[in-house]
């Protein structure tokens, strides 16, 4: 995995492959996927997993990207045993005989940046070992130099930029590949989760063991189970008892997957954020049917009681696997996106356009009255649609296009979330298709408001809100009377303002400046004229005439090039 080449020549290589497959205009304009993904391909393995990281980002690209670029496949060749070896060495100062029990010399799974095997820890503890590939890290630093390099050529794309901000897209994929390669992040992530999620109900995750952990090195406690697309893809019994189990079975786990999720954002904030059916496992329990213990507080005046019950689990669990992409919210945050989930939940359009702007930074000035119009017809279409017939890419990527429409950018974390949530509602959806979003957002919304809803506060409010209308109301005739008096006497004053009172200003600005020029340019021929005409015995004055006339033809030609290039790019 060590780069052997050059960066002039890995420069080239780059260039070249982007060249053949029109890269950066395809790219730039969201077109031709296919050949985006073959020059991926031709690029190696750091470029794959740039890939594969954009093929989860339905906020930067089209959808038609979106189904394109996430069939990349890691193809990288494992490495031998003695350069793993080498690794562990390098990390530890010990062999892996050393480290472990036992320690399986082939990996089981070979992706870009690492391979895993199986091992057993000297108290007999079955673990997994990520071990990076050597120089990993420093090949895809290289590579990301140099494709910041190569994004600079985008400036000869003509054309102007209307579906994907390309420099927005590198910065957060960086981060995000340089992020994974920081396996002493993912060790630290992980256990974190697993202190949030493990035993939540049917669902676990893998212990991690920080002291086993290296820059290179992660383990984590080996897990059972298959990709839950083993449950998604197992047909329906023929018999109907069978079925009538095999359907609740898999509605139990869709709703367990959206119940965590939920915990996850607004009660850990804190979740993953890269769920895909790779990263979670199903498997049935042999033994019998354990129980957990659910407790619950409750207030009644000043005296706190807590009750706490048994609840059998299903004879299944979910494991959740690769804390490599993790996103996190403030409590603010978390709290501004579950206004959007009670607006939706309780129809408010409104609200949740109001709501949407809270979450969003502004890039220039937002007409809220017109952004509030059209994400009303946005959503509409969505808030009675079964989460099986709505392309979740399409929807993100068509919510991201309204905001940036409008002057607004979704916050990354605010992204990131949807995206976790696109990838997790493809395996909802097809586990229970009668999952709806309301459906979804109903519960929570009723428990948020509970758990926000103060009683005594609303009301104490309310009383405020209240008399201080009841104060303002005995003043309106005084207010009244003072008003008119001001008008008869002549002292009023109306002050207008409109949507896009900018915009217009700035465009009758313009003209106004193209008008002095115009008419600076006639006056400049004019005394020009007059100088060559009355100046043909004076060489002097004539050549100063002269000189005028040139200026004033190369001012015109500058400005009719600059209007007509104006005119070509607001038509492309």
């Amino acid at each position: 995995m060590a780069a052997s080449i050059s960066k002039s020549e890995r420069l080239a290589e780059i260039i070249k492959i982007m060249r053949r497959h029109q890269f950066l205009s395809n790219f730039y304009h969201q077109t031709n996927p296919k050949e985006v993904l073959a020059a991926f391909q031709e690029l190696g393995p750091t470029f794959i997993k740039m890939g594969q990281l954009i093929s989860t980002r339905p906020d930067l690209v089209s959808p038609a990207y979106i189904k394109a670029l996430s069939k990349l496949q890691d193809q990288v060749p494992a490495d031998s045993y003695e350069t793993v070896c080498q690794v562990i060495k390098n990390n530890t100062g010990h062999t892996p005989d050393e480290l472990f029990k036992s320690f399986d010399h082939q990996p089981f799974a070979s992706a870009s940046v690492g391979q895993c095997h199986y091992a057993t820890l000297k108290d007999g503890t079955k673990v997994v070992v990520k071990v990076q590939h050597p120089a990993v890290d420093q090949l895809i630093k290289a590579d990301l130099a140099l494709f910041h390099r190569a994004v600079k050529l985008m400036k000869y794309v003509p054309g102007k930029l209307t579906v994907v901000d390309f420099n927005q897209v590198l910065a957060e994929l960086s981060a995000s590949l340089l992020s994974e390669v920081n396996t002493m992040q993912e060790a630290v992530w992980g256990q974190e989760f697993y202190q949030h999620n493990n035993g939540d109900g049917i669902i676990q995750v893998p212990k991690v063991y920080l002291d086993q952990c290296h820059p290179q090195i992660l383990v984590n406690q080996a897990m059972p189970g298959k990709s839950i697309k083993y449950l998604v893809n197992q047909p329906a019994p023929t018999d109907k008892q069978a079925a009538q189990q095999w359907q609740a079975e898999r509605k139990t786990v869709a709703e367990t997957l959206v119940q965590n999720f939920i915990k996850q954002v607004f009660v850990d904030h804190f979740f993953h954020a890269d769920p895909h059916p790779g990263n979670i496992l199903f498997y049935r329990v042999t033994k019998p049917q354990l129980a957990t213990k659910k407790d619950v507080q409750r207030q009644f005046g000043d005296l706190t009681v807590h009750f706490s019950s048994q609840e059998s689990l299903p004879p299944y669990r979910l494991v959740y696997l690769d804390f490599g992409m993790m996103g996190r919210l403030s409590s603010a945050m978390a709290d501004g996106i579950a206004k959007i989930i009670l607006a939706i939940a309780s129809r408010d359009e409104y609200a949740a356009a109001q709501a949407v702007l809270n979450v969003c930074n502004r890039t220039g000035e937002v007409d809220e009255q017109g952004f509030t119009r059209d994400f009303g017809r946005f959503i509409q279409p969505y808030l009675k649609t079964h989460l099986a017939d709505i392309d979740m890419g399409q929807l993100i990527f068509s919510m991201t296009q309204l905001c940036q429409g409008h002057h607004l950018q979704l916050r990354p974390e605010v992204t990131l979330l949807f995206k976790a949530f696109g990838s997790l509602e493809m395996t909802v959806a097809k586990l229970d298709p009668q999952i709806s979003m309301m459906s979804v957002a109903r519960p929570f919304a009723n428990q948020w408001f509970k758990e926000h809803y103060n009683l005594k506060e609303s009301l104490a409010n309310h009383a405020h809100e209240g008399y201080s209308a009841l104060v303002a109301g005995a003043q309106i005739p005084k207010k009244a009377n003072r008003l008119l008096d001001q008008v008869l006497n002549g002292q009023g004053r109306v002050n207008l303002h409109y949507v896009g009172q900018r915009k217009v200003l700035d465009k009758a600005n313009r003209m106004l400046n193209r008008l002095l020029i115009v008419i600076m340019l006639a006056s400049l021929i004019m005394s020009s004229s007059i100088l060559v005409v009355g100046s043909s015995a004076h060489p002097v004055i004539y050549k100063l005439g002269v000189a005028g006339w040139v200026l004033a033809i190369v001012i015109t030609a500058i400005l009719l090039i600059k209007n007509a290039y104006d005119s070509w790019h607001r038509r492309h």
